[in-house]
């Protein structure tokens, strides 16, 4: 007989019960009595130089245990990229969520009490907000020993855009800003830490990467990386705002040097003032086309703003630069990416990482452009979407399984299906005249995994057991569950590939001294590396278990995809990436005349997921994911002044509640194996992001005629362009 897949079923998470019945363990709820409170001095300053810190009044203050300052971290510089981020600032602070000290007490209210009773004395410094302010000659400069606020350039040329320009029958120019966006997940930053008997400093907290949140802690701390443990409690999502260090390093500081239990909640406002945002981005470009259809050329200048330290700014830049021409194949591209150091909040990664800035001026150019040539904007992109074999900017085939086309194609199709114009077209003859209809389209790509050199890999380890015939197994691969819910996606992989039930593959993942390297729970790579590696762990375990006698056998499979290569820096000549994922939306929206108010009504989101490993799990990414794509085209705008934050709290910082959510969403799952992805899966939990504000875009500019080109849609903004055009007609 025959056993039915698991693939592709919609198996319930292993999880879902603790989480709805609270009986899950977050961070949070790690502190234990007897365990030292820890609070953070934030430095409330956007460039000023440390002339002193004054700690005897805090230190006084009953409870408390220690106040932790630069002069007890040993190697006192972290970041994923550049060390160029101290853990406490020892000499100058670059932005107002900066630590400059870590207060130990006995209890939560003593150590709150006693940070604000320490005393900095600071010499406040010339400061920069502005990117392209930084990058004047005579601007301060964030970093003085760079000599420079240049973070990060990168040239991608192809072609010769002069002869694209000069075969072009239409130009059109158009300038985009972004702004940032603060991830806003449920559980803000907490953890716990200790040393063991062992000699071994545990650090309990959530995060995206247990072996790099190991690798840095040790070097911080000078230790071998196998004297520390990471590991990870539930996690209340992500979205790339866990990638960077935040609490993990001064919780182990604090262990380490005080030689007790030690454990940190950040408040909301903390949370928000102290880890890192989407980047702000501002695309200028030139657009050529000539009347038949063909793009001919493409001209832009990328810059973003990276804040006051590194963090991935460079790749985040690399891509906005890499998809700055779109999902199209144009022969001719000069494209400029630039980042600067400032004196704002650093940027970091955020689902889509860099993508959606892009594809928001790439996808606006595209429908203007068949416009301005009277083309249907669907079939204009028909003709110059990303074909098998095309030729990315970098000069560098795309990779397998491009499918841009029909992802776009199934789109449109169940737009039409579905009548939502004939219906629109109804509704518009019933509507008020203070309401305006309107529906858009847009198309995009991202990048699955590490790219442009980076030594991308995932291990995974399987023991399988049993008498005859398998019984059981044991699954160890480090990859961290986010919420998005890839730890039941390896146990199904592993189960598939093994001929078990999910329920007799037992999971170690969360501890850094117990599940080997799967990388990062980002760039929407664990479905697919991870993935992959727990197929080819278990595959291998199957075969020597056939072929032994024993009755319990492991295997280690480290999976290794297609090879990436660094960018030319002259021409950003290379291969970039060896996956990407497809997709395409459509987008109703409702436009009250009177407010500016934008509502999304209905959602058409089609993706190519390769292999659906669980249907349900794939739907609901891209249902929560619209739901940030709503927030960020729509409502979230993180305010600053000099620097400072004033939106620190979800009461100032708007996010989508339920009844901002669309009355219909409509997820489209195409499963175009991929040749490299397990059972043909690709990952897919950024796509939803990428082309949605475009798409909206477009649909607010077909209810009204006008065009928006700053992120987001706020009311204020609509109403402004809406009387702006009144005043031009």
């Amino acid at each position: 007989m025959t056993r039915a897949s698991i693939v592709g079923q919609p198996l319930p998470r292993h999880d879902a019960i603790g989480k709805v019945t609270g009986a899950a363990r977050y961070p949070a709820d790690l502190i234990r009595p007897g365990m030292l409170h820890l609070k953070t001095v934030f430095a409330g300053r956007a460039h000023a130089r440390i002339r002193g810190i004054d700690a005897s009044a805090a230190l006084a203050h009953p409870g408390v245990v220690a106040v932790l300052t630069a002069k007890e971290v040993p190697f006192n510089a972290f970041g994923l990229i550049d060390h160029d981020q101290p853990v406490l600032c020892a000499d100058v602070v670059r932005f107002h969520g900066d630590k400059v000290a870590i207060v130990a007490a006995e209890t939560e209210p003593a150590a709150e009490a006693a940070a604000a009773l320490v005393h900095v004395e600071y010499e406040d410094l010339p400061a920069v907000f502005d990117p392209r302010t930084a990058l004047d000659p005579a601007a301060p400069l964030v970093h003085v020993t760079r000599g420079t606020n240049l973070l990060f350039q990168l040239p991608i040329r192809k072609g010769d855009v002069r002869a694209g320009f000069a075969a072009a029958d239409v130009i059109l120019s158009g300038t985009f800003s972004t702004t940032w966006q603060e991830h806003a997940f449920l559980q803000p930053e907490a953890g716990v830490a200790w040393v063991d008997e062992h000699d071994r400093l545990i650090v309990e907290t959530a995060g995206q990467w247990l072996h790099e949140d190991r690798k840095q802690i040790a070097e911080m701390l000078g230790l071998e990386q196998d004297q520390v443990v990471i590991r990870y409690a539930a996690i209340g999502g992500a979205f790339g705002g866990r990638e960077d260090l935040s609490i993990q390093h001064v919780l182990g500081l604090a262990a380490w040097v005080l030689k007790r239990p030690v454990g940190m909640v950040w408040s909301r406002e903390e949370s928000i003032i102290g880890h890192h945002k989407r980047h702000p981005i501002e695309i200028s470009c030139r657009w050529g086309a000539t009347k038949t259809g063909t793009i001919t050329a493409v001209e832009a200048e990328v810059l973003a703003d990276g804040g006051a330290y590194a963090s991935t700014s460079q790749e985040v830049t690399k891509v906005a630069t890499l998809f700055a021409s779109g999902s199209y194949a144009v022969e001719n591209i000069s494209i400029l990416g630039r980042v600067a150091y400032t004196n704002n909040i650093p940027s970091g990664a955020f689902r889509g990482f860099g993508a959606p800035q892009a594809c928001f001026a790439s996808e606006v150019m595209v429908t203007r452009l068949a416009h301005a040539i009277g083309m249907d904007p669907a079939e204009f992109r028909r003709q110059n979407l990303y074909r098998e074999g095309d030729i990315e900017p970098t000069r560098n085939p795309l990779p397998p399984g491009v499918s841009a086309v029909p992802v776009f194609d199934a789109c449109m199709a169940e737009l039409s299906a579905r009548g939502w114009q004939k219906a629109l077209e109804t509704a518009r003859q019933s509507d008020p005249p203070w309401i305006r209809r309107g529906i858009g389209y847009a198309a995009g790509h991202k990048n699955l995994g590490y790219s442009f050199g980076f030594p991308e890999q995932a291990t995974a380890t399987v023991e399988l057991w049993g008498r005859g015939e398998p019984e059981g197994a044991r699954l160890r691969v480090g990859a961290a569950d986010v919420g998005q819910g890839a730890h039941l996606a390896m146990r199904m992989i592993a189960a598939e590939t093994l001929g078990l039930a999910p329920d007799l593959v037992e999971l170690v993942t969360d501890d850094s001294s117990e599940a080997p390297n799967a990388g990062s729970a980002s760039a929407s790579r664990l479905t697919f590396m991870a993935g992959r590696a727990v197929h080819d762990a278990a595959a291998q375990a199957l075969v020597r278990y056939h072929d032994s006698e024993d009755r319990q056998v492991t295997a280690t499979v480290q999976y290794r995809p297609p090879a990436t290569t660094p960018l030319a820096e002259e021409t950003g000549e290379g291969i970039p990436n060896y996956c990407y994922g497809y997709v395409a939306q459509a987008v109703e929206v409702e436009i009250d005349l009177r407010t500016g108010h934008v509502r999304p009504v209905r959602v058409i989101s089609a993706h190519d997921v390769g292999r659906a490993i669980n249907m349900q799990q794939v739907e609901g990414q891209v249902e929560g994911c619209l739901a940030q794509a709503i927030g960020y085209a729509l409502m979230e705008e993180l305010k600053t002044r000099d620097g400072r934050i004033l939106t620190p709290g979800f009461s100032t910082y708007l996010l989508p509640t339920a009844p901002d959510m669309p009355d219909e969403i409509v997820p489209l799952v195409l499963e175009l194996a991929d040749p490299e992805g397990p059972f043909g899966a690709r990952g897919m939990a950024e796509m939803p992001l990428v082309p949605f504000v475009p798409a909206v875009a477009a649909a607010i500019h077909d209810a009204t005629g006008i065009w928006l080109d700053r992120q987001p849609f706020t009311p204020e903004r609509v109403l402004a362009a809406l009387m702006a055009s009144e005043a031009t007609n």
